[in-house]
Parts: structure tokens; C-alpha cells; sequence
């Protein structure tokens, strides 16, 4: 058992070894409720489990898929539904899945959980069909089901609850998921007519994985050594290579070959170039602490010079809330599948170890690798041609030993008290032409978490509440489009659509800096917080500071509104600091004193109320309320008060970094 007091301690020793390198549990600068910003939300009555979700090629469709129902709505405004198919299961099938043990009500039904384009006009569509997994085709131009009502198994799970994944290559679907009812056989198979291809049952390839994602990795067009495209395949797993009283999990990436067509008689119609290597997410060495990958995001652009895949973990025993952010580049997996060592069972007497690093020779052409040129000038022009020395061993041997690291071997950033759940990522330039990595990261609370690394480590701009009542985020998906950037979100409730940004909540130049959102920038023209990627005409006259001191912005807003209050004698100065950054720290300060907790002429209720008594005999006084953290003042109200006591009442609280000014002005009147 592995529970709090354990967590807490690892927690306790990463706080010691990452220190400020590493972003470890930053608080949200902004918190958006529902009621403060405008998402727009898609459900239909009777409709639930909004699992699939896939963007059209440059028609602003985006397409969903729910419990026995497919929708296309409007990219740019999800509430505008454009059509609609049902795909329900028909009573005789719900009564035989019942009669095997299963509810009738909550599982004995239709949960679309493959949407793929299989070509510019059909969509390639599974669902599990009360335990029956059926795939169809969908036409795009009458959004009517074919009917085809293909066996699914292996493409879809039996099992609503069961871990699925899948990716559409040049019209094959490569799917992980479960092969059989029980859930108990788990494969990565192609659906291919031509050439049908899928995992050896053994546990040494696939031991009980919860699959997460799936996607293919291109070969390089000016690449000279013939290499093939890659189908890339993550998820978390039992260890094979220890053995402990509970089951230890490993998070792992699996690679094959997309012009694999299996082995002659070992390996026949199964993978030849399936092999799998653990992903390591900890700044520990050989600490598993975030041993549980949740999802994956490959980001790809034309500035990198290969794809950065970011993926999120969270701890096997998780009662502490813990997650993590882990980037890679793709070069360094292929290294580790193509040059690395490969692990073998062993017995190793009064220890915990199970598998070990293979010592002997490796057979040529290399066990697991793709037919290249090199392959084909031995005479080896198809797997096919393998001779089973080489089949044999990567059947024995699918598991490299060394691990894929992480990014400057550390995660970019650790979060307490939070459970994410997926990750999208965007890449833009900013005003100073410095490009950023913008991560968007779902909770199981209902949050997504909008996160750039700064100076001091990573910075998470904002929280924005996308569900009520913590319902979990199922599924990301982000449109990066310039000038149509959204993301998507899949709950069991419905479908979220949210812009990339808020720039326009930032009401003062001051604030709109201190976001330190690259998607934002102040415009003394408009006198607003605007977003620079939609923005027309020159930039040029636009502010935005990513890092640094911003105490020379006050200077950019138009104007301070300075409310002034009278009161009667014998009421209070009630001053409140209303914080609008999670991050600011409130500080009182009378004539550039700071003011302790109680003195004759004011006392403090907590760090956001001062309480002042107005005599007759004090003139022209200040009282600020700043945080330590930024220099610049802003004058948010006045007043003046006579003979006796001023109440004041600020507007909203102030949120990261400020410094708010309140100045009130004693007059001596008759």
C-alpha cells in the first residue's frame, strides 16, 4: 500500500529537488466561473456521454459522437446543429446483453466511440452496440448511415468502460483496445482487407493496458534511408519487468510499422515491429511516482524540426491529487526503439525484478525495425522476407530497456490537488517574436487549465470552469486555425466550446500585461485588451510583456476613475481590497507605513478589509493597498469625509500581481 503519508513525503522530496527550475504546483492567476465568460455549450435532451469529437477538413463542421447519436454542428458556434443520425440498439439486443449480466439501462446501449474521416465524404463510425461492437459508414452529403453493420471487434471495445483508442491511416483504422466481452484480451490491431494485422496474445506485449492515444508520425519526405511511417500507441499497463504484492503500473509507448504485413510463419498476420518502451515522467531517477499517462498531444509546426509530444500523468495511488506534464521529442523515441537494448525474462532469485537487459546477440536485420533501405539491400524488400531468427526474437522480446526521457529530463510542470485528465497544445509567436507553447489541460473537476512557461517556470494563466458541478472533461480537441481557434470540450453532459483567450476581461492595460498571455496584448487605440491574432492592420502600437517589471504601463490607461464618497459623522471607513489575481498579496499602508493589525485610528479584518475612524484634525492622508510583488499604483477610488467617520466600498477584488491605491482627502468642515 502506497497511501497519503507516502505521497506526501515524495511530494515533500520534490519540492526539495526541483526548487525554481521547475514549475512546481503554480496557482491560476485568473478563476472563470461560467457566469464570467462566454463558452458556448451543445446538449440534446436524452443525450449523454459526448466521447468523440472531430473536426472537418475546412468546412467549419465539427462532428460528435454520443450514446446512439452522431452530430454535425457549426465549428464556430456548436449550439447551431446542422444535422443529426441516431444510431440506437434494437430491443432484441438489449434483451441478450441483459440476460448476460449487464445493465439494460446504462450499458446495454450504443456508445460511439470511433469517429474517423475514411475519406473526404465518408466517416468511418463504431459503437458498442450493447457488448456487440459494430462499425458503419456515415455519408457526409445526407448524414445517413450505410448500414454496412461490420464487426467491430477489435476496432471498438465490447464495454463502454473499457480503454479505447484508434487513428485513421490512408483509409486503415489502427485501433487499442479490448478483443473479447470479458475485456480480458487486449490488442492493437489494423483493419486492413489486404493485410489484417494484430498484437501476439501474450503478456509480454500487452498486460492489461488502458490505451489513451494513438496517432502516426510521417516519414521524412527528404529522408534518405527509406524509412516508413510510424503508428505510435500510448498507454498504461501492468509491469512486466517487477513484481510486487499489488499490481505496479508503467506508462509506455508502443510503435509498428505501417508497411508491416506480419511474418511468413512466425508471426503470421501479427505485428513484426511491435515494440514498446516506458515513458518516464519524474525528476527522481528511477522514481515511478507519475506512473499513470492520462493523455498525449503530438505538436507539430513548421518552426520545429520534429514533433513535440506533451502528456500528462498522475500517481498510481493518487489520494493526494497529484499530476504532471511531461514533453518529448520524437527523435529520442525512435533512438530508443532503433539503437537501444531489449529486455528479456529472468529469474532473479529474492528479487522483485522479472525482466532484465538483454546481453546476447541481436539477430540482423534488427528485431522490431521498419523495412528501410538498408533492409532491402540485404534482399529483405517485405516483412514477409524476415527469417525467423529475427521473428523470433522480437516475439520474445518486445520490450526495450532503456526509457523515454522527458524534455531536459523534468516534467514542465507539477500541479497538487488536481487530476488532469487531457492536454492540447498550440504554438505562436508573440509581439516579441518569442514562440510559446501554450498548453491547455482538462480536470476532472470540470476545469481547463491554460498554461505558458515564463521566466521564473511555468505560468498558468487562467482556470476557466467549463462544466457545472465537476463534471469530468472526457475529451480535448483544439482548432488551430488562425482566426478560428477554439477548444472543444466532451463530458458525459455535453460539448463546451471556449476561445483560446479572453482577452477582452482584462479591462485595464495594467491587467491585460500581467495576464502574460501571449494571446493578448493592450491597444491604446481601442483602449482594450484585445487578441493579437485577430486583430487588422499594424500591430506595431500594441502592448505586451511577457516577463519583466510593468510599473510603466499605468501610464497607458486613458484615465483613473476616482470615486468620491461623502459620509455622515459617526459612521465607519470600511476600505476593502477586492483581489482579482489569486496571486497578489495584500498589503496596508498609511502615509508609507505599513499598517500592523489594530491601532486607535483603524483595525484590520483579515487582509482585505481596513477599518479607518476620519477625525476632524487629519488632512489630506492616503491608505494603499498593494502587493509586494509588482510596482505600480492605480487610483481606484477617493473620498472625503467631515467631522467623523468614512465608509468606503471598493469595486471587485484585484487578481495577480497589483498594487491598488486608495487616497481619501480629511476636510475640516463647519
Amino acid at each position: 500500500e502506497m497511501p497519503n503519508m507516502a505521497l506526501d513525503g515524495l511530494f515533500v522530496a520534490l519540492l526539495l529537488s526541483f526548487g525554481t527550475t521547475v514549475a512546481l504546483d503554480p496557482i491560476p492567476r485568473i478563476t472563470w466561473e461560467p457566469r464570467d465568460v462566454h463558452l458556448v455549450r451543445f446538449q440534446e435532451p436524452g443525450v449523454s456521454n459526448y466521447s468523440a469529437l472531430l473536426l472537418g477538413s475546412g468546412d467549419d463542421t465539427l462532428y460528435i459522437g454520443a450514446r446512439e447519436a452522431i452530430f454535425a454542428v457549426n465549428s464556430l458556434n456548436i449550439a447551431d446543429k446542422q444535422h443529426e443520425v441516431r444510431w440506437r440498439v434494437t430491443e432484441d439486443k438489449k434483451a441478450k446483453c441483459a440476460e448476460k449480466g449487464k445493465s439494460k439501462e446504462t450499458e446495454c446501449l450504443n456508445y460511439i466511440r470511433v469517429l474517423q474521416f475514411l475519406n473526404s465524404t465518408v466517416l468511418y463510425v463504431c459503437g458498442t452496440n450493447a457488448f456487440q461492437p459494430t462499425c458503419d459508414h456515415l455519408l457526409l452529403k445526407t448524414f445517413e448511415l450505410v448500414g454496412k453493420n461490420e464487426d467491430g471487434k477489435g476496432r471498438c471495445p465490447f464495454d463502454p468502460a473499457q480503454s479505447y483508442t484508434s487513428v485513421m491511416v490512408d483509409g486503415e483504422l489502427y485501433s487499442g483496445t479490448s478483443y473479447n466481452f470479458l475485456g480480458s484480451e487486449p490488442i492493437i490491431s489494423r483493419n486492413s482487407p489486404q493485410s489484417p494485422l494484430r498484437t501476439e496474445y501474450a503478456i509480454p506485449w500487452l498486460n492489461e493496458p488502458s490505451f489513451v492515444y494513438a496517432d502516426v508520425i510521417r516519414k521524412n519526405p527528404n529522408g534518405t534511408d527509406g524509412e516508413d511511417d510510424k503508428i505510435y500507441f500510448f498507454f498504461t499497463e501492468v509491469s512486466v519487468e517487477y513484481e510486487f504484492f499489488g499490481k505496479s503500473m508503467i506508462p509506455r509507448i508502443a510503435r509498428v510499422c505501417k508497411g508491416d504485413q506480419g511474418g511468413l510463419r512466425t508471426l503470421q498476420k501479427k505485428w513484426t515491429s511491435f515494440l514498446k518502451a516506458r515513458l518516464a515522467c519524474s525528476l527522481l531517477e528511477n522514481n515511478s511516482l507519475f506512473n499513470v499517462i492520462n493523455d498525449v498531444f503530438i505538436l507539430r509546426a513548421p518552426d520545429l524540426k520534429e514533433p513535440v509530444f506533451y502528456a500528462v500523468f498522475t500517481p498510481q495511488w493518487n489520494n493526494v491529487g497529484l499530476s504532471a506534464v511531461c514533453a518529448y521529442n520524437m527523435s529520442l523515441v525512435e533512438d530508443v526503439f532503433s539503437k537501444g537494448k531489449y529486455m528479456q525474462s529472468a529469474t532473479v532469485e529474492q528479487s522483485h525484478t522479472k525482466w532484465v537487459r538483454y546481453s546476447g546477440e541481436v539477430p540482423k536485420p534488427r528485431p522490431g525495425a521498419c523495412i528501410n533501405n538498408e533492409a532491402k539491400a540485404a534482399n529483405y524488400s517485405s516483412s514477409l522476407n524476415l527469417p525467423d531468427k529475427t521473428l523470433q526474437f522480437v516475439k520474445d522480446h518486445p520490450l526495450m530497456d532503456d526509457s523515454v526521457v522527458p524534455i531536459s529530463n523534468r516534467p514542465r510542470l507539477i500541479k497538487r490537488d488536481v487530476n488532469y485528465t487531457q492536454i492540447v497544445v498550440d504554438r505562436i509567436q508573440a509581439l516579441d517574436k518569442t514562440v510559446y507553447d501554450v498548453m491547455f489541460i482538462s480536470t476532472d473537476r470540470g476545469a481547463l487549465h491554460k498554461a505558458v512557461s515564463a521566466d521564473s517556470g511555468m505560468h498558468i494563466i487562467e482556470e476557466t470552469q467549463l462544466f457545472p458541478g465537476s463534471e469530468p472533461v472526457q475529451t480535448l480537441l483544439l482548432s488551430a486555425e488562425p482566426g478560428k481557434k477554439y477548444i472543444y470540450a466532451g463530458s458525459n453532459a455535453g460539448v463546451v466550446q471556449a476561445p483560446v483567450a479572453f482577452c477582452e476581461k482584462h479591462r485595464t492595460c495594467v491587467d491585460c500585461v500581467l495576464a502574460r498571455d501571449p494571446y493578448c496584448a493592450w491597444s491604446p487605440r481601442k483602449a482594450s485588451c484585445v487578441d493579437i491574432f485577430k486583430e487588422r492592420g499594424s500591430i506595431s502600437s500594441l502592448i505586451q510583456k511577457m516577463s519583466g517589471d510593468a510599473s510603466s504601463l499605468v501610464h497607458a490607461e486613458k484615465s483613473q476613475n476616482t470615486l468620491r464618497h461623502f459620509f455622515k459623522h459617526g459612521g465607519t471607513a470600511e476600505l476593502k481590497c477586492s483581489q482579482k489575481s489569486n496571486l497578489a498579496r495584500v498589503v496596508w499602508k498609511f502615509q508609507n507605513s505599513v499598517l500592523e493589525v489594530q491601532s486607535p485610528k483603524y483595525r484590520l479584518l483579515g487582509i482585505l478589509t481596513c477599518l479607518y475612524s476620519c477625525s476632524s484634525h487629519i488632512f489630506g492622508f492616503g491608505v494603499f493597498c498593494q502587493s509586494p510583488y509588482w510596482s505600480f499604483v492605480r487610483r481606484f477610488l477617493g473620498a472625503v469625509c467631515w467631522g467623523g467617520v468614512l465608509k468606503l466600498e471598493l469595486p471587485r477584488p484585484l487578481k495577480t500581481f497589483d498594487v491598488i491605491k486608495f487616497s481619501w482627502v480629511g476636510l475640516d468642515l463647519p
